[in-house]
């Protein structure tokens, strides 16, 4: 029997906001006492009965001003890791395509937003991001460590 994983299980949802010429959007994540990275638009389902697809929607629109209904945001997966030392499940949602501009809402924790190529993606990536963006794009060499389930519909 292993020891128990300490603090509670983190809940939520990455992203993925593709334009229509196949740019992904990605923020330079500066949340204090981590190392900057690079992340896709999400957080954790804190809300009683939100699904991932309204916490994905609802954290896009706080995160970047850009407000996309929940009903036509997609779960590709949802991903389970343990890389902060207590589990976190994190659905990897994908939004229709989107070219509004996107602002800088938490300047506590995002120093900005672009758009990039997806086979020039900028590093390095937040993790749960670099999961999501793995069940995303074929060939994307995210990080391992992640038991991922595919959702079927």
């Amino acid at each position: 029997m292993t020891a128990p994983t300490a603090g509670s299980p983190v809940i939520g949802a990455g992203v993925i906001v593709p334009t229509a010429d196949g740019r992904v959007l990605l923020g330079r994540r500066t949340t204090a006492g981590e190392s900057p990275t690079w992340s896709l638009p999400g957080g954790k389902a804190d809300a009683p009965g939100e699904s991932f697809e309204e916490a994905a929607a609802r954290e896009l629109a706080e995160e970047t001003g850009i407000v996309l209904p929940a009903a036509e945001m997609r779960v590709l997966a949802v991903l389970l890791d343990h890389e902060l030392g207590r589990p976190r499940l994190t659905a990897a949602v994908l939004a229709p395509p989107c070219d509004a501009p996107a602002y800088v809402t938490e300047p506590h924790s995002c120093a900005g937003w672009e758009r990039f190529a997806v086979d020039a993606l900028p590093t390095p990536m937040f993790h749960p991001s670099g999961l999501v963006l793995a069940r995303w794009l074929p060939g994307y060499p995210g990080p391992g460590g992640a038991h991922a389930y595919t959702v079927v519909r």
